[in-house]
């Protein structure tokens, strides 16, 4: 080959590359920005066209990947490119605001979406041994995205109703997974419902009471939630009679971003509470300002 026409073809290359760069980070810059409603629109697309071309693996890798594009990073990107919008046109004063907004959005983006790949997977199988089952636990997700999205989008935060039906939603997924070895209970007075919660903690001590408490035990065990007050705090409860909690263990990512967004939002007037019941398991209980006047 000549060396003319070896030029030709590392320049191609290098063109190419520079071009798929280029594509990659407006693809991830969408991903970041792009509404959650517009998103589902598109894995609708994808899994319709690839069930027609018999072709289903490609549009599942699609969801999967770009669901976990938006929730590990997307926020983060987002984050990013808010800070950065804030930094170039804002006041020192809206600067500050924007930045505690980008920081706060950051924090809330780290959740774990393992469970949604586990429940894909699942469905995936039990489409081909059971397939009732199968149905259930799809319409159990599509309830919990349903009830995650709002939240997702919504700036000024959540209410505990919102993200007890949330939790409901996730837990009916894991028991249909974890079948007899998950049992729940709630107990949720309906006047505190209204009060303002930060949105996906009470799902992350959820989470962590299943990940670290009840998954390594054979026999499983039950998830009791409950909410109440206590003085001028509202105390949300998550217990477990699982393995128990280790005390001498350091915070893991979930709970660390709980402590780290309870600072940002209450200062000092907040806080997780872990505790090791005598009769075994473990309580996680987070504790927020209650003022009355909030729930008229």
């Amino acid at each position: 080959m000549k060396a003319s026409q070896l030029n030709k073809v590392m320049d191609f290359l290098r063109d190419s590359l520079a071009q798929a760069t280029v594509l990659w980070w407006s693809f991830f810059d969408w991903l970041a920005l792009v509404e959650w409603r517009q998103l589902f629109i598109t894995w609708f697309l994808a899994m319709a066209f690839g069930l027609a071309l018999t072709l289903p693996e490609p549009a599942v890798w699609y969801v999967i990947l770009s669901y976990a594009v938006k929730v590990l990073a997307g926020g983060k990107r987002k984050a990013e490119l808010t800070a950065r919008e804030a930094t170039e046109e804002a006041n020192v004063a809206v600067l500050e605001r924007r930045l505690l907004e980008a920081q706060m959005a950051t924090l809330q983006a780290q959740v774990e979406p393992h469970f949604l790949f586990n429940t894909l997977a699942l469905i995936g199988q039990l489409i081909e041994t059971d397939p009732p089952q199968a149905a259930r636990i799809h319409m159990h997700l599509i309830e919990y995205l349903r009830s995650t999205l709002p939240q997702m989008r919504a700036a000024g935060g959540g209410t505990l109703g919102r993200q007890v039906q949330l939790s409901r939603a996730y837990l009916s997924i894991m028991q249909a997974r974890m079948k007899e070895r998950l049992t729940v209970s709630f107990d949720v007075p309906a006047q505190l419902e209204h009060m303002p919660f930060p949105p996906m903690m009470l799902q992350t001590l959820i989470e962590n009471a299943i990940k670290h408490g009840l998954e390594p035990k054979i026999e499983g065990g039950r998830i009791d939630v409950g909410a109440r007050l206590v003085g001028d705090a509202m105390h949300v409860d998550v217990r477990d009679n699982g393995v128990g909690f280790n005390m001498h263990a350091g915070d893991g990512v979930g709970l660390a971003n709980i402590r780290e967004r309870l600072l940002l939002l209450f200062g000092s007037r907040a806080e997780l509470v872990i505790e090791m019941p005598v009769e075994g398991g473990a309580l996680a209980s987070l504790r927020v300002p209650y003022s009355s006047h909030e729930t008229n």
